[in-house]
């Protein structure tokens, strides 16, 4: 192994190089962690686990055209036919996306800000 000291945009990184004979393979598990320091030790990130599957059975929200959006109400929040649930942004216009249905907004995937794409799901209402 033989350590070198590079530099990309104007960061100084360590790195060990260890030559591969012809024919062998390696794959290493390890993540990459950036050492800005050193002799300052990184631990390993934590693996969180998978989040818990969301029935996505209802009435499915769409994005009728890429945008950002602003979501304005909340999981649980009971809903009218008719009434605004995300102003969505788009070639500095500010379009309105209404409930097609009364019921209870049963999850939300996007927050506040995000950028959405024409098809992506926003909410669910059961």
């Amino acid at each position: 192994m033989k350590k070198f000291r590079i530099s990309v945009n104007n960061k100084v990184f360590e790195v060990e190089v260890e030559e591969i004979k012809e024919g062998a393979t390696t794959h290493s598990k390890e993540p990459v962690i950036e050492n800005t320091k050193p002799g300052v030790k990184i631990e390993k990130p934590a693996v969180k686990e998978a989040p818990s599957p969301v029935d996505l059975s209802g009435e499915k929200i769409t994005a009728p055209l890429p945008g950002t959006v602003s979501v304005e109400v909340s999981e649980g929040n009971a809903v009218a036919k008719g009434d605004v649930l995300f102003i969505l942004e788009a070639m500095k216009m500010e379009n309105e996306i209404t409930a097609p249905v009364s019921g209870t907004v049963k999850a939300i995937f996007i927050n506040s800000g995000d950028a959405v794409d024409t098809g992506d799901t926003l909410a669910i209402i059961e």
